[in-house]
């Protein structure tokens, strides 16, 4: 099986010995001396392997690694070392590389990856093509809600097990998380799939509009009602309904739609003839319900009636493991929009957007990377592009958070290095940024040792 693979590498006598022996074997091979021309030919041309050597002019081997997944995601990586170590083998197989190779290497080491990491990147294809022919979108409904934080993935979990029932979710969360996101993942993924998902923001209609829109209406219902009009709800049929902002309904509507929710009819403005609902109800709110209930703004049966599920969608910080790979997403989707070539993130700007609040959550991180896009005129994003909220809270000193930690006497220093960085991370919620500037040391050192301790338990 030949194959097109590109080697990274900037010592010529390694290019050229590599090439030679996958030459023989069949397979088109490129060649690169830096990183940023290993990109370069990426951008250009897809390949099936890529060989990178960790200690390059310009980039590590890590970063090569993770610019390369965002280019090609169904390329295979091998890094290639002469400081290798265990620990790093761990980081970069668990980055997204295949496997790891220790300079120098035996032609048959260099041929047995090769050749193992070949055969994954194809049956990985066969698989796709296979899912292709099965769902014509050739995607998972869950594929466009991107993070591997533990947050995010007990989220999608939930979301798996609900969608196939035909049970009414209420979808809860801070506004620019994601929460429409999770509604299309939701009828994605249900019986209902081949129907329409129709969407409706509640808070967007005036009130004095927002019946007819919901239920529709008969010509003549009002003044302007010229012609008959199908509402939301008949609209949905057969599919999914999602109710948007639910908490801004009315006491009136919210009333109304109690009545669909539990008898499945409704009447059209003008109309003494009732219609059936066929359609899966959800609905999506940023406003605290619970308290909106106390307060007499929101009727309580219709709540109970909405929440047979609730799922909360986590706010950006306590998925704060996922900012690198949504920046990432973010800086592919618009330098293509905006005809750019753009490598990619400073190390200060990464360090920028994890020690950020994101008060806007998702949407303001995709706002403040679209920014960045437009405004750079390079091929790296840095400090200066990005806006100058998220770019001060680089200099932000955080407040001391006043923690001690007991260790008993005799704990080897190794012990007392975890046990003091697990505390801290506790305390900051996982963020490694602010963590690692409260104990005077860069965040390269919390993913180094967070590295050895998986490493060990493996």
């Amino acid at each position: 099986m030949s194959a097109r693979i590109l080697v990274i590498d900037d010592e010529v006598e390694l290019r050229l010995s590599v090439s030679r022996v996958l030459s023989r074997l069949g397979h088109e091979v490129v060649l690169a001396s830096t990183a940023v021309q290993g990109l370069d030919r990426m951008a250009a041309q897809p390949f099936e392997l890529v060989l990178t050597d960790y200690r390059l002019p310009d980039l590590d081997g890590l970063e090569v690694l993770a610019r390369a997944r965002a280019l090609q995601p169904d390329a295979e990586v091998v890094v290639l070392t002469a400081f290798a170590s265990f620990p790093l083998a761990v980081q970069a197989v668990k980055q997204g590389a295949y496997d790891f190779l220790q300079k120098p290497f035996k032609r048959a080491d260099l041929e047995r990856v090769v050749g193992r990491a070949l055969e994954k990147q194809a049956l990985a294809a066969e698989n796709r093509r296979l899912r292709q022919q099965v769902d014509d979108r050739g995607r998972s409904p869950l594929d466009r809600i991107i993070g591997q934080s533990p947050a995010i993935r007990a989220l999608l979990r939930v979301v798996e097990q609900v969608a196939p029932s035909a049970a009414t979710v209420l979808i809860e969360g801070p506004s620019g998380t994601g929460k429409e996101l999770v509604a299309e993942a939701l009828h994605g993924l249900s019986a209902r799939r081949e129907g329409p998902l129709v969407k409706v923001n509640c808070s967007a209609i005036p009130e004095t509009l927002l019946e007819a829109e919901l239920f529709g209406y008969q010509r003549g219902a009002f003044t302007g009602a010229l012609t008959r009009k199908d509402g939301r709800f008949a609209l949905a049929r057969g599919g999914t309904l999602l109710l948007d902002e639910i908490g801004t309904l009315s006491l009136t509507l919210q009333a109304k739609l109690l009545r669909v929710l539990q008898d499945g009819i409704f009447e059209p403005l003008g109309s003494t003839r009732s219609l059936q609902s066929d359609c899966r109800v959800l609905a999506a709110t940023n406003a605290d319900l619970r308290r909106e209930v106390r307060e007499g703004r929101f009727r309580e049966d219709l709540y109970y009636r909405l929440n047979v599920i609730d799922l909360i969608v986590p706010t950006l910080r306590e998925r704060a493991d996922d900012i690198p790979l949504l920046a990432s997403h973010f800086l592919a989707v618009h330098a293509a929009r905006n005809h750019k070539v753009i490598d990619g993130f400073s190390p200060d700007v990464l360090a920028a957007l994890q020690a950020y609040e994101w008060p806007g959550n998702v949407r303001e991180l995709q706002h403040a990377v679209e920014r960045a896009v437009v405004l750079t005129a390079g091929r790296t994003i840095d400090l200066e592009h990005l806006p100058e909220a998220v770019s001060a809270a680089l200099a932000r000193t955080p407040e001391p958070l006043g923690l001690t930690v007991s260790v008993p006497l005799g704990t080897p220093l190794e012990d007392v290095e975890r046990i003091v960085i697990e505390e801290t991370l506790r305390r900051t919620g996982g963020n490694k940024v602010r963590a690692a500037s409260m104990l005077g040391i860069s965040p390269r050192t919390i993913y180094r040792k967070k590295a050895q301790d998986a490493a060990e338990t493996e």
